[in-house]
């Protein structure tokens, strides 16, 4: 987002530059040179002096992949959206006084190939094809735009469109008045908190509510299609309606909020996917009702683009490094309602309540940086608490002639925290890769680490013996994965040489080792290890294997640099908030992780997930690469359904023979698994959609 919204601007300032400085000839001239210029660029691939991401600041590495991959051809495509409506304005056509619709419309095309390359292009082409059809689809765009600027060139333009305005639109279309700096800043606030938002609405529902398979895909199209709503002749929602709605839907995700998981969540996705979208509206819609006349057109984007970037770099750059939860998103509902506050009212007015909200924000900030500072928390409760007094602060602010809602309001906040449950998190670390927490189970025997939605380890809080702490969740002394170890170790004499796990976790795998092997943990996420290895959260590393080897980096780029054949026994286990990290599962992913591992060694695989089947996948590849495979799922365990916090799980064990498999292979809880009609996941095709209708029918 942070990218698209970046090169935006870009292209929004050169379109502007170039209606305001050359004449429409060269303009479009100047325009199609860009347009032939990008074709250097295609077809799209992946730059190769980018191939290698760094340990740390992967942020600014991913911006200059984009770059350096697809940044022209991107800003060549971006820039006809106001260059062909500033053409159009200057037609002639009995449209063209207000060509601001041709924005909704080209959102329409956004907001439907958004679902159309889900549904239909992602499943059926493989990365280099599609390749190939854009650049076929960017060589008919490129000579449509160029033949619309010949066409342009050839009937006469209108150098003053606006003086055929009828008189009711005089005021709006005048041409010589020009914008005044409260309207750009107006446009430049107005398009930074949508932007901002949905970033930050992303984070908050793939972190804190749910973790699905295209769920960022929701928010951006309902993103889209805001722009579609709003820019269009005819208003289907009305400003003021959305003015007056506005601060009760604050209210409602303030509450959806403070009552976390208390809340069921499809409940807590509908309140804050409806609230977003109605925020979103309501700001685009004020932006197309306060719209310039045609001739400020391309000035009008520039600003809105400046905002979406300013919003994006808050929500996707700066808010990570500063706030350690998703505060970002309840500040920018906090602005949002401030906006709404503020508009149409009285200079007066809006000073007296931007200094009253700055008070009431600031001692918010201050009450939670104390909260943090003082007691090492973050009190899910206190956090929820304070922001609703934010909210109710600010609306109570402008209820002068409205004071009968302030009961109703107050009376949200006390029914909400009567209805409330929480519990204490320990620590929250956030990272380009997501959240970390370490909280106490409910019942405060248990030490848990989640990532997301999902947990990634738990440690009872009384394992301080002689004995070490008890690997749980999905690795217990009874779980596959343990018995995929212990087969390896039989066979090897009671131990293996060294050891490889791609995904640390707690690290309570670790507790299955014995003394005289080696192991090595590959792990993306900084977060992670500075958790992992404190053992003031968990003491899997520090008292099971505090020699072990941390790797940090992305698994594919560090495991190569790996010895071949150093690893009798390979783990991957690198899932994070229920997400599939697709490079990790490819044919060319386990084609690597075989060259580094012994003749008789292993290579298991955690492939249980709640919305994905991989099974199929991982036996597609084993049977094209002549792999033995076995695969064991949810083993009958008496503890299982105790709140002991042993989770059930699907491992998948390979070998280059089935002699290797050892015990497994006789054993009636591995069975062997067909891909019938799944095909093998590579660097150049996936399938997710498949794999998530085939989780779907095999449970319902």
């Amino acid at each position: 987002m942070v990218f698209f919204q970046g090169v935006l601007l870009l292209a929004y300032t050169y379109a502007h530059l170039l209606m305001k400085f050359l004449s429409f000839q060269k303009a479009v001239f100047v325009h199609g040179c860009v347009l032939v210029f990008a074709f250097v660029y295609l077809p799209l691939g992946l730059s190769q002096s980018w191939i290698s991401p760094p340990n740390e600041h992967q942020e600014l590495w991913i911006l200059g992949l984009f770059a350096s991959s697809i940044g022209v051809p991107f800003f060549a495509v971006s820039a006809n959206a106001p260059l062909l409506q500033a053409w159009f304005a200057r037609s002639g056509h009995s449209h063209a006084e207000d060509p601001y619709f041709l924005y909704g419309a080209s959102n329409i095309g956004s907001f439907l190939s958004l679902f159309l390359y889900i549904l239909a292009i992602e499943p059926v082409f493989s990365l280099n094809t599609q390749s190939m059809l854009w650049s076929s689809g960017y060589l008919v765009l490129a000579v449509s735009i160029i033949g619309c600027g010949a066409l342009a060139l050839y009937f006469p333009m209108q150098a003053n469109p606006a003086r055929s305005r009828s008189s009711a639109h005089e005021t709006r279309w005048e041409m010589d008045k020009p914008l005044a700096w409260s309207s750009r800043l107006t446009f430049l606030g107005l398009s930074a908190i949508p932007s901002a938002l949905t970033i930050a609405i992303t984070a908050h529902i793939t972190v804190d509510i749910a973790s699905a398979p295209f769920l960022w895909v929701v928010p951006l199209a309902l993103f889209l299609l805001t722009f579609v709503l709003a820019f269009s002749t005819r208003q289907v929602v009305r400003v003021e309606f959305l003015a007056r709605l506005l601060p009760w839907v604050a209210i409602l995700i303030a509450s959806s909020l403070l009552m976390g998981a208390s809340l069921r969540v499809f409940a807590s996705l509908g309140f804050n996917l409806i609230g977003f979208f109605a925020a979103a509206l309501y700001c685009h819609a004020l932006l197309y009702k306060l719209r310039p006349g045609a001739i400020h057109l391309t000035e009008f984007y520039l600003w809105i683009s400046c905002g979406g970037v300013l919003g994006g770099l808050f929500a996707g750059l700066i808010a990570p490094q500063i706030f350690g939860w998703v505060a970002e998103y309840p500040l920018l509902w906090f602005l949002t309602v401030l906006v709404v506050l503020l508009h149409g009212q009285s200079f007066r007015a809006r000073t007296i309540l931007t200094i009253s909200s700055g008070v009431v924000l600031a001692f918010g900030i201050y009450q939670l940086g104390a909260l943090e500072l003082n007691s090492g928390l973050n009190d899910v409760a206190s956090r929820g608490y304070l922001l609703l007094f934010l909210l109710v602060s600010v609306a109570v602010l402008q209820m002068k002639a409205r004071l009968a809602a302030v009961p109703v309001l107050f009376a949200a906040a006390a029914v909400t925290a009567l209805q409330f449950g929480t519990y204490d998190e320990l620590v929250s670390h956030r990272s380009f890769f997501g959240i970390t927490k370490v909280r106490h189970s409910d019942d405060g025997a248990h030490r848990i680490m989640v990532h997301g939605t999902t947990v990634h380890g738990a440690m009872r809080v009384e394992d301080t013996d002689d004995a070490g702490p008890e690997a749980l969740t999905y690795y217990h002394e009874t779980g596959e994965m343990a018995a995929a170890l212990k087969s390896i170790q039989n066979r090897m004499g009671g131990h293996i040489n060294e050891g490889a796990i791609i995904g640390l976790g707690t690290g309570s795998f670790l507790c299955h080792r014995r003394p005289e092997e080696k192991w090595a943990v590959f792990e993306i996420d900084p977060s992670v290890i500075k958790v992992a290895s404190d053992p003031r959260y968990f003491q899997f590393v520090s008292d099971c294997a505090p020699d072990t080897r941390m790797v940090l980096g992305d698994a594919r780029q560090t495991l190569a640099r790996e010895p071949n054949g150093r690893f009798d026994y390979v783990l991957i286990d690198a899932f994070s908030s229920n997400a599939i990290p697709m490079h990790l599962l490819t044919r060319e992913a386990l084609q690597l992780y075989f060259s580094k591992i012994s003749e008789d060694g292993l290579l298991v695989m955690h492939i249980e997930n709640r919305k994905i089947e991989l099974a199929s996948v991982v036996a597609a590849i084993a049977e094209i690469e002549g792999w033995s495979l076995r695969v064991a799922k949810f083993k009958n365990n008496d503890r299982l359904a105790t709140k002991d916090h042993v989770y059930p799980t699907h491992v998948a064990v390979l070998a280059r023979a089935p002699e290797v498999l050892g015990d497994l292979a006789a054993d009636p809880d591995w069975k062997s698994v067909s891909s019938g009609d799944t095909s093998a996941w590579t660097d150049d095709y996936s399938n997710i959609l498949s794999a998530l209708f085939r989780k779907y029918w095999n449970t319902s």
